[in-house]
């Protein structure tokens, strides 16, 4: 392999790697990984109701999925 092809190769590496860097820190910077009390709160608040209804519309979900997958249009 040439070396121009080298250094290339090496540069352009290094720059995709700084603007990863980048990326990551300005992201820690604004708060976008600042998510602590989410999965916390999710189990303190959630609750009988709120899972029954979940369960309720994964069914609907379901029949509705099935229905569409047995629809046969008119001849």
């Amino acid at each position: 392999m040439s070396s121009n092809i080298m250094i290339l190769m090496l540069s352009v590496s290094t720059f995709l790697g700084a603007l990863g860097l980048m990326g990551l820190l300005w992201g820690l910077r604004s708060g976008q990984f600042d998510d602590q009390s989410k999965f916390i709160d999710g189990a303190r608040y959630d609750n009988d109701e709120d899972f029954k209804d979940a369960v309720a519309m994964d069914e609907k979900q379901k029949k509705h999925k099935e229905k569409k997958e047995n629809y046969r249009p008119a001849d």
